[in-house]
Protein backbone atom coordinates (compact mmCIF):
# COMPACT_ATOMS: atom_id res chain seq x y z
CA UNK A 1 0.00 0.00 0.00
CA UNK A 2 1.18 3.28 -0.71
CA UNK A 3 -0.06 6.38 0.60
CA UNK A 4 0.01 9.81 -0.04
CA UNK A 5 -1.22 13.02 2.27
CA UNK A 6 -2.48 16.43 0.84
CA UNK A 7 -4.40 19.41 1.80
CA UNK A 8 -1.98 21.23 4.65
CA UNK A 9 -1.77 24.20 4.76
CA UNK A 10 -2.12 27.96 6.73
CA UNK A 11 -5.18 28.45 8.15
CA UNK A 12 -6.39 31.18 11.05
CA UNK A 13 -7.74 30.11 14.46
CA UNK A 14 -11.01 29.05 14.23
CA UNK A 15 -10.69 28.16 10.67
CA UNK A 16 -11.30 24.34 8.73
CA UNK A 17 -8.99 22.60 6.71
CA UNK A 18 -9.89 19.42 4.65
CA UNK A 19 -7.06 16.69 4.43
CA UNK A 20 -6.98 13.91 2.55
CA UNK A 21 -5.00 10.52 2.29
CA UNK A 22 -4.80 8.88 -0.98
CA UNK A 23 -3.82 4.75 -1.25
CA UNK A 24 -3.06 2.92 -3.84
CA UNK A 25 -2.55 -0.59 -4.36
CA UNK A 26 -5.00 -2.07 -1.82
CA UNK A 27 -8.83 -0.85 -1.50
CA UNK A 28 -9.56 1.37 1.42
CA UNK A 29 -11.79 -1.29 2.90
CA UNK A 30 -9.68 -3.64 3.53
CA UNK A 31 -7.34 -1.78 6.00
CA UNK A 32 -7.94 1.21 8.95
CA UNK A 33 -6.90 4.32 7.61
CA UNK A 34 -4.73 6.31 10.58
CA UNK A 35 -3.64 9.81 11.37
CA UNK A 36 -1.03 11.17 13.67
CA UNK A 37 0.73 14.22 13.80
CA UNK A 38 4.05 15.37 14.81
CA UNK A 39 5.93 18.80 16.02
CA UNK A 40 9.43 19.16 15.75
CA UNK A 41 10.84 17.54 18.74
CA UNK A 42 8.63 15.46 19.87
CA UNK A 43 7.29 11.83 19.22
CA UNK A 44 3.84 11.53 16.65
CA UNK A 45 0.82 11.64 18.36
CA UNK A 46 -2.61 9.77 17.30
CA UNK A 47 -5.22 12.23 15.76
CA UNK A 48 -7.80 9.68 14.57
CA UNK A 49 -8.62 6.67 12.88
CA UNK A 50 -11.03 5.02 10.26
CA UNK A 51 -12.04 1.27 11.07
CA UNK A 52 -11.41 -0.77 7.87
CA UNK A 53 -14.77 -2.75 6.64
CA UNK A 54 -17.05 -0.20 7.72
CA UNK A 55 -17.69 3.39 9.08
CA UNK A 56 -16.60 3.21 12.46
CA UNK A 57 -13.72 6.26 13.49
CA UNK A 58 -11.71 6.88 16.67
CA UNK A 59 -10.51 10.45 18.02
CA UNK A 60 -8.22 11.33 20.06
CA UNK A 61 -10.02 13.52 22.94
CA UNK A 62 -8.04 16.98 21.96
CA UNK A 63 -9.91 16.37 18.73
CA UNK A 64 -13.24 15.06 19.50
CA UNK A 65 -15.80 17.19 18.43
CA UNK A 66 -13.79 19.31 16.29
CA UNK A 67 -12.75 16.52 13.12
CA UNK A 68 -14.41 14.34 11.44
CA UNK A 69 -13.13 11.91 8.92
CA UNK A 70 -15.02 10.28 5.49
CA UNK A 71 -14.03 7.97 3.07
CA UNK A 72 -14.36 7.28 -0.59
CA UNK A 73 -14.17 4.11 -1.68
CA UNK A 74 -14.20 4.59 -5.39
CA UNK A 75 -11.14 6.81 -5.07
CA UNK A 76 -9.42 4.77 -2.29
CA UNK A 77 -9.51 7.98 0.01
CA UNK A 78 -9.75 9.24 3.42
CA UNK A 79 -10.57 12.78 4.26
CA UNK A 80 -9.89 14.20 7.50
CA UNK A 81 -12.14 17.53 8.16
CA UNK A 82 -10.34 19.40 11.11
CA UNK A 83 -12.77 21.84 12.45
CA UNK A 84 -12.06 24.93 14.55
CA UNK A 85 -8.77 24.80 14.60
CA UNK A 86 -6.56 25.97 17.38
CA UNK A 87 -3.12 26.82 17.33
CA UNK A 88 -1.94 23.55 19.24
CA UNK A 89 -3.20 21.52 15.94
CA UNK A 90 -0.02 23.08 14.38
CA UNK A 91 2.03 20.02 13.11
CA UNK A 92 3.25 17.96 10.31
CA UNK A 93 0.15 15.39 9.65
CA UNK A 94 0.93 11.69 8.54
CA UNK A 95 -1.93 9.12 7.59
CA UNK A 96 -0.78 5.29 7.86
CA UNK A 97 -2.44 1.61 7.21
CA UNK A 98 -2.85 -0.77 9.35
CA UNK A 99 -4.77 -3.87 8.48
CA UNK A 100 -4.82 -5.86 11.84
CA UNK A 101 -6.22 -2.26 14.09
CA UNK A 102 -7.53 -2.73 16.94
CA UNK A 103 -9.14 0.03 19.32
CA UNK A 104 -6.71 -0.65 22.01
CA UNK A 105 -3.85 -0.43 19.68
CA UNK A 106 -4.93 2.97 17.88
CA UNK A 107 -1.88 4.91 19.52
CA UNK A 108 0.65 2.98 18.68
CA UNK A 109 2.58 3.63 15.55
CA UNK A 110 4.04 0.47 15.52
CA UNK A 111 0.59 -0.70 14.99
CA UNK A 112 0.88 0.51 11.49
CA UNK A 113 2.16 -1.05 8.30
CA UNK A 114 2.31 1.61 5.83
CA UNK A 115 3.06 5.50 6.37
CA UNK A 116 2.59 8.30 3.90
CA UNK A 117 4.47 12.09 3.25
CA UNK A 118 3.93 14.37 5.88
CA UNK A 119 1.59 17.29 5.26
CA UNK A 120 2.33 20.67 6.85
CA UNK A 121 -1.10 21.88 9.16
CA UNK A 122 -0.55 25.73 10.39
CA UNK A 123 -2.76 27.81 12.52
CA UNK A 124 -2.51 31.39 13.34
CA UNK A 125 -3.63 33.16 16.45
Amino acid sequence: VQLQAFGGGLVQAGGSLRLSCAASGRSSRTYSTGWFHQVPGKEREFVAVFFRGGSTTYFADSVKGRFTLSRDTAKNTVYPQMNNLKPEDTAVYYCAASARLIVSTVYCESSYDYWGQGTQVTVSS
